[in-house]
């Protein structure tokens, strides 16, 4: 039977390399894609226990320093909604706000920030447990 292979879904941090809990979040993504990409063995030295409860499919993980763009910025705060604006943008209470905060600067930017392009999702923070669920929130397609 002939099937369309669905393209991979893409994760997107935005990143400041300076601050410990981006680097904190950036490498709890490395560690979350290699985990749906690849199976661990018991055998393995590293502990996989956060990999082995894995449901989320393979993604593309894409990591950048650079700021979102303006149509970027306008895609996230319509997935975090009216009341998680303030999470994305410092100082923000609605959209209109945000895009003069964020082009007066983009350090108005509360990073780390991740995106599910894909699945409408978006996450400013680094809550382990709360980027864990929303990247696992999925159920494995077939």
């Amino acid at each position: 039977m002939f099937r369309f292979h669905k393209s991979l879904d893409i994760i997107q941090l935005f990143h400041k390399a300076s601050s410990p809990a981006s680097v904190r979040v950036a490498n709890l993504l490395k560690q979350v894609s290699a985990g749906a990409s690849e199976s661990a063995t018991e055998d393995q030295a590293s502990d996989h226990s956060a990999q082995s409860n894995n449901r989320r499919d393979v993604f593309e993980l894409a990591i950048t320093e650079e700021p979102p763009t303006t149509h970027q910025l306008v895609t996230m705060l319509d997935y975090a909604g009216q009341t998680g604006i303030p999470s994305i943008v410092k100082g923000a209470n609605n959209t209109t706000e945000a895009l003069k905060l964020f082009k007066e600067s983009a350090e108005n930017l509360n990073r780390p920030v991740i995106v599910d392009w894909n699945n409408g999702k978006v996450y400013a923070g680094s809550e382990e447990s709360t980027i864990l669920k929303m990247l696992n929130a999925l159920p494995k397609k077939s």
